[in-house]
C-alpha cells in the first residue's frame, strides 16, 4: 500500500467530541462570542486563527470559506471519525478550525473506503482517522473504489500464485492476519503456499468483520448467547468512575453495571492503554477540573447512546481477544523472495504510486469563495 498520509493535526481539541450535540453547542458559544472572547475560545495556533482563510473540505460543500472572523456561517454537520483506537467520535468538518485536515484523504472518503492506520496493532476503520494514531494508508486511491492503493502488479501476481482473483480487501485481510510491526515499519510477509494464503485470508476476514463493527451496512458482530453483555443496573445521571470486578465479570459505571464483560475485553490494550478506560476518560474529559473554554462544554447527563456504544465496544474487544491467540500463532510459512517481486515489477513501486491520485472531478471552493486550483 504505497500511498500513505500523516495523521490529521486538529490543533484544538474542542473541534472533536464524543457526541455531536456538544459540537453544536461549542459552535454556538464560539460564534456568539466577540472580539477577545472569541479569540480566546478559538485557541489560535501558528496555522489557524479566526482570521485565517481556508478552502472547503472536499465532500463538505456546505462548509463556509470566508474568514471565520468575518463570517462563521452555519454550523457544519458533524461527521463520524476514528479519534482514538476503537473510539469513534465526531468532528466539525471545517478546515478553518483544523491545523492540518489532510484534504487528500477527504477526497477519497466514501462508502467504499477503508483506512489502515499504522500502529503496533494495525487499526482499520471505515471512518476517517482523526487523531494522533499513525500514518494512514487508504485502501483505494480514488472515490468509488476505482483504483486500489496497492503496488502495481501485485494483485495479478498474487492471483496467479494462489489460483484465484485477489481483491484489495483480500490483501488488507491478509495484512491483518499476517502483518507484524518490524524495524522497517509494518512488515507484510507473502507466502509461497496457496494453502497458507487461504488460511490467512479466512482469519483476516474474521478480524476485519469484527474491527469494522457493522460499518458499510454490515451486521454488527455479536457474542454467542450467554456471553452477550447487558445493562444489569441503569447508569446514573453521571458516573464518576469506571471499575471492573473480574470474579463476576461486571463493568461498573458509577452505580450502573454491565455484565458479562469478559476479562479479555477489560484488559484489551492499544498503544499501551486499556481501551475501555481510555474510552471512558474521553467521555468525562469535559468535566475534569482542568477543562476550560469550549472543551468544557459537554452533556450534563450521561447519554443513553453512550451506553449502547459501550456495549458494542465490549463486544468488539471480547471478540478480538478471542481471536488474538489464533492470530499470534498464525505462521505464513515459506515466503516469496524479494527477487520474485522485483522480477514481476512489483518492487519497488513507482514514485507515482506513492503520491495521491488526481481525483478532482468537480470544482472545489478555495479560501474566500475562490475556486481551488490543484
Amino acid at each position: 500500500m504505497p500511498w500513505s498520509v500523516g495523521g490529521l493535526r486538529l490543533g484544538r481539541d474542542w473541534v472533536a467530541a464524543p457526541d455531536p450535540a456538544s459540537l453544536r453547542a461549542r459552535w454556538a458559544a464560539l460564534t456568539g462570542a466577540e472580539g477577545a472572547d472569541r479569540e480566546r475560545l478559538f485557541r489560535p495556533s501558528r496555522l489557524r486563527t479566526p482570521a485565517s482563510g481556508a478552502a472547503a473540505l472536499p465532500g463538505q460543500r456546505s462548509a463556509a470559506t470566508a474568514r471565520f472572523a468575518d463570517e462563521p456561517g452555519p454550523c457544519p454537520e458533524p461527521v463520524r471519525v476514528l479519534r482514538e483506537p476503537f473510539d469513534e467520535q465526531w468532528l466539525l468538518p471545517d478546515q478553518r478550525l483544523i491545523d492540518s485536515a489532510r484534504p487528500e484523504l477527504w477526497r477519497v472518503l466514501d462508502e467504499h473506503q477503508l483506512f489502515a492506520v499504522e500502529t503496533p496493532d494495525l487499526l482499520v476503520s471505515a471512518h476517517l482517522p482523526a487523531g494522533r494514531l499513525g500514518r494512514i494508508r487508504p485502501l483505494h486511491r480514488r472515490p468509488g473504489g476505482a483504483e486500489p492503493n496497492v503496488a502495481p502488479g501485485l494483485l495479478p501476481l498474487l492471483g496467479e500464485r494462489y489460483g484465484g482473483w485477489v481483491t484489495p480487501e483480500d490483501l488488507l485481510c491478509w495484512i491483518l492476519a499476517a502483518g507484524r510491526p518490524g524495524p522497517r515499519g509494518y512488515e507484510v510477509p507473502l507466502p509461497t503456499d496457496p494453502g497458507r494464503w487461504r488460511a490467512g485470508l479466512e482469519l483476516g476476514h474474521r478480524l476485519l468483520t469484527v474491527r469494522l463493527r457493522g460499518a458499510r451496512g454490515g451486521e454488527p458482530p455479536r457474542l454467542p448467547g450467554g456471553r452477550r453483555p447487558y445493562v444489569r443496573s441503569a447508569v446514573g445521571a453521571w458516573p464518576q468512575e469506571l471499575s471492573y470486578d473480574a470474579e463476576s465479570e461486571t463493568l461498573g459505571l458509577g452505580s450502573g453495571t454491565i455484565s458479562p464483560v469478559p476479562s479479555g475485553a477489560w484488559e484489551y490494550e492499544a498503544q499501551g492503554v486499556r481501551v475501555l478506560e481510555a474510552w471512558f476518560a474521553a467521555r468525562v474529559a469535559h468535566r475534569a477540573p482542568d477543562a476550560e473554554g469550549l472543551a468544557a462544554l459537554g452533556p450534563g447527563q450521561w447519554p443513553q447512546a453512550w451506553t449502547s456504544d459501550l456495549l458494542a465496544l465490549v463486544t468488539t474487544l471480547a471478540l478480538l481477544a478471542d481471536l488474538a491467540p489464533e492470530r499470534a500463532a498464525f505462521e505464513p510459512g515459506p515466503l516469496l523472495p524479494d527477487a520474485a517481486l522485483r522480477a514481476a515489477g512489483v518492487l519497488p513501486p513507482p514514485r507515482s504510486a506513492r503520491r495521491p491520485a488526481s481525483v478532482l472531478d468537480h470544482q472545489e471552493e478555495g479560501p474566500g469563495g475562490q475556486f481551488a486550483l490543484l
